[in-house]
């Protein structure tokens, strides 16, 4: 049978884990999805269409319209990856703590 210091080093390795994945998944909620870049992007976009709008270019205003999307997937992915990190690192030091308190 395993000792408890073993399984406390195991919850503290786990925790550690966990908390480097909570935080790398914040950094990309924070940074990717509320990013500047994203944002200045998107009003060159806006101001595009609304040239294109003016000067009744259809091609422009379509191609414009196909980088908003592009835009807005790219976003949605960004949150999905950063939220998928944060459940996982917020499960593991969960799990983490509970083998700390078994076995501590």
């Amino acid at each position: 049978m395993m000792s408890a210091e073993l399984f406390y080093k195991l919850g503290l390795l786990l925790l550690g884990v966990g908390a480097l994945t909570f935080l790398i998944g914040m950094y990309i909620l924070v940074s990717r999805v509320f990013g500047v870049g994203i944002n200045k992007i998107a009003n060159e976009t806006k101001k595009i269409v609304q040239k294109g709008i003016a000067e009744e270019m259809a091609g422009l205003v379509g191609n414009a319209s196909v980088l908003i999307e592009s835009l807005n997937q790219l976003v949605q992915t960004s949150a999905g990856v950063g939220v998928f990190l944060v459940i996982m690192g917020a499960l593991v030091m969960s799990g983490s703590i509970y083998l700390l308190m078994q076995f501590a």
